[in-house]
Order: structure tokens, then C-alpha cells, then sequence
């Protein structure tokens, strides 16, 4: 416990400190009494985690300040990271029906992991909680640092204490018999040379060099709480986006959280003939020697926000899509990602008939990205009530769309119109054959419809069925915080060079009464430093050997 905060020398240093500011005579009873090197890294000057009594600012203060605690945090982060790789994340799919792909695909492992909520762990609440404490602790223990750090090193003061000086880990005490005022001036010139700043008092001086190194870590500091902030940022709408979105040819499609429409004018695929493909692939998959999106990107200038409007696009970029050459348009790039040459139903018109005797009573058109929500069939109403694009059931046995593609369509109508029902008939489409036989259509109607049911929606001819060739799957990306994360690494990587590549170097130097006294100190390269000394004390025909400048335990 710290004594009294009054040094001899007259200054009044704060509750806490260890060194006087001015003189550097330790405050410390027991540090009065050793012999041991003083503790130099921040002058002794206290910090404000090392206050006696904390109130509660000061505890949660403490608590982030701590090394430890950074360290403990840093770990937790990289074992969720870890977590996050064991299997696949849900962002990595293009279209999967994420309740039930893990447990079909892993078993009970991938249930368990996807209940866990680690099938995103990047976007989960506790991992960006952890960020969010690891930039806070780095805020923290950077300010709870550098605030005294710069305060000692900006209030040097030339005179020193004799025990501070002899018990630098760098420390002589040594004859001098030339006049201390003529030497000195000699060692300023020698120093100044070697590039030291240096200052005088008398026949006392102070020297350093290399100052601005002590704030490589700092430095550091600050490049990796930009680097966070600009990785929390990216969950922020507008500034990053990395979706896999189906274009199917011939379509224009809307992309999600911004103004933006792309068309897929055409997609074409080459293969790979028999001869030209490496002989260990031959006879086996036909692998894709190119493929390529003839996209055009509008953006929306009007009737953006309402559906029941047809929004007004202009373009405003046109490119060939392909491998590593992306679309790419203020700050929006759209990769070729993948392609389906599955054929995808785009809209059909069925017909309205009477099923017990043939007559047709109407035909429309019904799309199935944006249908309308009435149709008019002869003197009967079709009232669309649900949309399902991908057709499914979940656990209860409800429907549900297990995707946004249109891989199984299917549709709800309420038909009100003469011989039904007061309140109508319910009704289920489905445009394709083949979910009529797998989802038993029939039946599902006949359930809805009762006995009287006579109403059927069947298609006359393929000329009546509109569908893309194929799909290109682009990869759509935004990321407009991605700049300052590349300023934050290189923030980063300049505090390393400052850290690493020079030391912060300081000589204090007493002379009076026949008497040297050297006190040095470096944060690094000790024995660099050492030899530095002993070749500038050389020139002054001061003859010195660096053992005897190793003060390892202090001298009395």
C-alpha cells in the first residue's frame, strides 16, 4: 500500500503511483527497501484499474481492463469459430430446408446441431455478443494503458533519483575525473549522433530515441477495434450482403434489400468434348468447359415500394457473367455461382371445366412468382388465398413452402360462382403433373370439396405452359464495410512494424562530486542497447565492458 504520495523532491503524485512523477524515487515502503529493477512500464505511474477503492464504474472498469479476461475472451471466440465448422452452415446452401437437411444429412448430431442454433453461428446473437466484448475489452485496457504511458513519457523530467537511476536493469556508477559539465556537453554531441533527442540540466542530462515505438501496440489496438467494428457493421442493412439467388433465363428478378432488378437474358453452357477432357475423367461426369450469364442490371426509379404497382426500371449495367468475372456495379457484384439446366415452370394457363360434363367455362393466366389475387373463369370466381412455391409439409402436417423456388408450386383458391356453396369452394392447383400424383391432388380436393364437387383446373397443351430452359445461380454481394476492414488490418500491421522493428531507448545521466551515475532503459534488445552505451562511452575514454552495465539485481 502506497505510504505517502508526497515525494521529498516536493511533488504530489496521485493515490496509486509507485514512482514519484518527477524524480522517480519509489513510494513504496517494501520498494524503498529492494534492490530488485523497477518496474518500468508505465514510469510507475498508476493506472486507473489500480485504484484502492473502485466503486462500480471502476469495477466494470477493472473487468475489461484485465489481460485475462481479453485472453478468456479471445478463447471463447475462437471455440465458437470452431463450432461453427463442424458442419456446414446454412449460408453455404443455396436452397435447403435447414430443419431437415442436418438431421437427414448427420443424423442425430446434425439435429442437435442445428437445435443449437450452430448452423449459423456467425449471425447468432452470442457470437457477435462476443466481438462486441472482445472490442470493448480492447477499448478498454488500450485507454487504461496509454492514458498513463503517455503521461509519463510526456512529463520526463532530466533529474532523476540516484535509486532510480542504479536500479534501471541498464546502470553504472562510476569515477569521473574530468569537470561533469564539459563531459556531459561531450556526451550530448556523441549521443546526438547516435540520433538520440536529448535534453540537459546542469551536469545532468536525458536522452531517447524511438519514442513513437511505444505505441505500437496501440497502434495495434486501434487497427483491430476498426477491424471489429467494420465485422459488426456488416450486419447492418445496406452494407453487406452475400446471397446465392435463382435467376431463371428470361426472368427479371428483384434482389432482396435493395433497388436493384437483374435479368438473366440467356444462359449458355459449354461442355467439355471426350477427347479434350483429362484422361481420368473420361467416360465418367461431363464436366462444363464454360458457362455464362447474360445478365443486365436495372435499378428501380418509381412504384418501388408498392407491389400492387409495376415498378419503373432503368438499366444500369450490362455484363457476361462468368467464372471470376463478375457484374459489378457501385459497390453490387454478381458471381456465376452454379446453374440448373432443369427446365422451370414460369406461368400456365388452365383451364376452368366441368368435370362430370366437359364444359369449359373459362381459361386465365396464372404466374407463379407473381400471380394475381382474383381470377375471372366464365361466371365463376377465383379467389387466390395461398401460395406455395415449394410445396411441403412441416411436423405438424401444415402446409408450407420449403423454399422460395418454384421446385413443386402449388396454389389455394376459393371458387364462389353458381351451384357452389354459399361460401365458396376451396380448391388446390397444382400446375405440374407430377405434384399432382405425388401430393394426391384429387384426394385433397375431394376432402375440401365434398361429394358435389364437379369444378377441375386442368391445362389444354404444352402451348398453354411457359418455362424458363434453365437457371444461373449468381452469388450477390455487397460489402461496403469490406474497406475499412482492409484499413483496419493495415492499421494493424503498422503497429507491428513500429513494435518490432525499433525500441524505445532512454539514458539518464548524473554527474557531480567525482561521480558518474548512468541509468538506461529499453523495452527490447537489451543487449543492443548495452553495446550502444559502451561505444558512446568509448569515445569519452570512459572504458566500460557490458557485464558491467547488466544490473540484474540492482546496485546498492
Amino acid at each position: 500500500m502506497i505510504t505517502n504520495t508526497k515525494c521529498e523532491c516536493g511533488h504530489q503524485n496521485p493515490v496509486g503511483t509507485v514512482l514519484c512523477e518527477a524524480c522517480g524515487k519509489p513510494l513504496d515502503r517494501e520498494e524503498q527497501l529492494s534492490s530488485g529493477n523497477l518496474e518500468m512500464r508505465y514510469d510507475g505511474v498508476a493506472r486507473r484499474s489500480q485504484r484502492v477503492n473502485p466503486g462500480v464504474i471502476d469495477l466494470v472498469w477493472n473487468f475489461f481492463s484485465s489481460v485475462k479476461i481479453a485472453i478468456y475472451l479471445i478463447v471463447l471466440t475462437l471455440l465458437g469459430s470452431m463450432l461453427g465448422t463442424i458442419f456446414p452452415q446454412e449460408s453455404t446452401f443455396l436452397n435447403i430446408d435447414a430443419s431437415t437437411y442436418y438431421p437427414e444429412k448427420y443424423g442425430t448430431a446434425g439435429e442437435i446441431y442445428y437445435k443449437l442454433g450452430l448452423s449459423h453461428t456467425y449471425e447468432s446473437w452470442w457470437f457477435v455478443l462476443l466481438l462486441v466484448l472482445i472490442g470493448a475489452s480492447l477499448v478498454i485496457c488500450s485507454l487504461d494503458r496509454v492514458l498513463p504511458l503517455y503521461k509519463a513519457l510526456t512529463r520526463q523530467k532530466i533529474r532523476k533519483h540516484r535509486q532510480f537511476l542504479t536500479r534501471q536493469k541498464v546502470a553504472l556508477v562510476t569515477e569521473l575525473k574530468e569537470e561533469p559539465e564539459a563531459w556531459v556537453a561531450r556526451m550530448v554531441e556523441l549521443l546526438q549522433k547516435k540520433g538520440y533527442r536529448v535534453r540537459t540540466d546542469g551536469a545532468a542530462l536525458l536522452a531517447e530515441k524511438h519514442r513513437f515505438s511505444r505505441w505500437g501496440p496501440y497502434v495495434i489496438h486501434i487497427g483491430l477495434i476498426i477491424f471489429l467494428l467494420a465485422v459488426l457493421a456488416r450486419g447492418l442493412p445496406g452494407l453487406n450482403m452475400d446471397q446465392h439467388l435463382a435467376f431463371p433465363q428470361g426472368d427479371t428478378v428483384r434482389i432482396p434489400d435493395t433497388t436493384y432488378y437483374l435479368k438473366n437474358e440467356k444462359f449458355t453452357v459449354e461442355f467439355y468434348t471426350e477427347e479434350e477432357m483429362p484422361k481420368e475423367f473420361r467416360g465418367k461426369k461431363i464436366l462444363p468447359k464454360l458457362y455464362e450469364t447474360r445478365a443486365v442490371l436495372y435499378e428501380c426509379t418509381a412504384n418501388c415500394t408498392d407491389p400492387s404497382k409495376e415498378p419503373q426500371l432503368a438499366e444500369v449495367a450490362r455484363h457476361n457473367i462468368q467464372v471470376n468475372s463478375p457484374l459489378s456495379y457501385n459497390g453490387l457484384k454478381a458471381y456465376q455461382f452454379d446453374y440448373d439446366l432443369t427446365p422451370v415452370l414460369r406461368s400456365v394457363q388452365p383451364e376452368l371445366i366441368n368435370a362430370k360434363s366437359g364444359e369449359v367455362y373459362g381459361k386465365f393466366k396464372l404466374d407463379m412468382n407473381n400471380p394475381q389475387r382474383s381470377f375471372q373463369a366464365g361466371l365463376y370466381t377465383l379467389s387466390l388465398k395461398e401460395k406455395y412455391m415449394d410445396f411441403g409439409l412441416n411436423e405438424e402436417g401444415q402446409p408450407v413452402s420449403k423454399s422460395p423456388y418454384p421446385n413443386a408450386p402449388a396454389f389455394l383458391f376459393l371458387i364462389t360462382g353458381p351451384d357452389l356453396p354459399a361460401g365458396g369452394q376451396q380448391y388446390f392447383y397444382f400446375p405440374k403433373q407430377v405434384d399432382k400424383e405425388k401430393f394426391q391432388m384429387t384426394a385433397i380436393n375431394d376432402k375440401l370439396g365434398g361429394s358435389g364437387r364437379f369444378l377441375e383446373l386442368e391445362v389444354g397443351g404444352m402451348s398453354d405452359v411457359d418455362f424458363s430452359e434453365s437457371t444461373t445461380y449468381l452469388n450477390i454481394r455487397v460489402d461496403r464495410a469490406m474497406p475499412f476492414v482492409w484499413i483496419g488490418a493495415g492499421i494493424v500491421m503498422l503497429g507491428l512494424v513500429l513494435g518490432f522493428y525499433w525500441q524505445h531507448r532512454r539514458i539518464w545521466l548524473a554527474a557531480n562530486h567525482g561521480e558518474l551515475v548512468l541509468g538506461g532503459h529499453t523495452n527490447k534488445n537489451w543487449f543492443g542497447f548495452r553495446r550502444e552505451i559502451v561505444s558512446i562511452l568509448a569515445k569519452t575514454d570512459l572504458t566500460v565492458d557490458e557485464k558491467s552495465l547488466d544490473n540484474g539485481g540492482g546496485l546498492a
